[in-house]
């Protein structure tokens, strides 16, 4: 006899969130989460406590318009009982966008096919003071076409051991890219990645590679040796933590999710839609 569907309901939802005043994604016993605060808020309008899975845990200062988490409930609500509910309980720094029905076969975090992330750089001379905690700063000249020359050599299935954080722990360093660009706009230098998984500190440690070279500090081709040392110490900094948002994941479109990669970032124009690249 086959076991009986679970009573209730998964509901899939997006989240955006302003990470500069929070630990991280993820409950921690050290200070406020993004996870938490969620929580607390469906677990008002569902009535009982609700445990959350998201598609990517995002760091201390990391941002997101487009995470995606799932919970199981019993209780009864529609769509916009969730949305208008738990956003009146939330923070003004945390938004639900949207909510869906989903099937038990879906999770948040496994049943995602790629997710997108962007980096934007403030490349002037001067700090910059609005939009401060959204943005890295970076005061030298960088060349834009450089690091997306560059930021080529990331594409497809790589070995990106130099890359990843010492406290990773991702099974495997082997991951692949689809695409990735790197342009100008204005006084931003605008990093769009999209990959199917991503190691800790992954688009932190590309753009900390990416850097020296739009500063001409390094050749075009250190990114290639970066990739073949497989050695985190060959490689260069970690960049800053504000300037990196979480902008989609992608799913079989079977879910009924709304797709990623029409999401603006402020003050930037929206995300390209990768999947009509190449």
């Amino acid at each position: 006899m086959q076991n009986a569907e679970p009573r209730g309901q998964r509901w899939a939802l997006g989240v955006e969130y302003d990470g500069s005043s929070f630990v991280g994604w993820q409950r921690q016993k050290d200070g406020p989460s993004v996870q938490a605060v969620v929580e607390q808020a469906l677990g008002f309008v569902a009535g009982h406590r609700v445990d959350l899975s998201c598609a990517g845990r995002t760091d201390a200062g990391v941002h997101a318009i487009g995470q995606v988490i799932h919970f199981d409930t019993a209780a009864t609500r529609e769509e916009r009982n969730w949305l208008l509910g738990a956003n009146a309980r939330l923070p003004a720094s945390v938004a639900l966008l949207w909510a869906r029905k989903v099937p038990w076969t879906f999770h948040a975090r496994f049943s995602a096919q790629a997710r997108r992330y962007r980096y934007i750089i403030a490349n002037q001379e001067v700090r910059p003071a609005i939009q401060a905690s959204g943005l890295a700063w970076w005061r030298y000249p960088l060349d834009a076409v450089l690091m997306h020359n560059a930021a080529q050599y990331l594409v497809g299935t790589r070995d990106f051991t130099s890359l990843r954080a010492v406290a990773c722990q991702s099974k495997s360093s082997v991951k692949t890219i689809h695409s990735v660009s790197v342009r100008r706009q204005g006084r931003h230098v605008v990093l769009d990645i999209h990959a199917n998984a991503f190691l800790h500190h992954m688009v932190r440690n590309i753009a900390g590679i990416l850097i020296p070279i739009g500063q001409g500090k390094r050749d075009v081709a250190w990114v290639r040796d970066v990739l073949e040392a497989r050695d985190r110490r060959a490689s260069g900094i970690t960049a800053p933590a504000g300037g990196l948002y979480l902008v989609g994941v992608d799913y079989d479109p079977a879910y009924g999710l709304p797709a990623p990669g029409n999401q603006p970032v402020w003050p930037l124009a929206p995300v390209p839609d990768c999947r009509r690249q190449g």
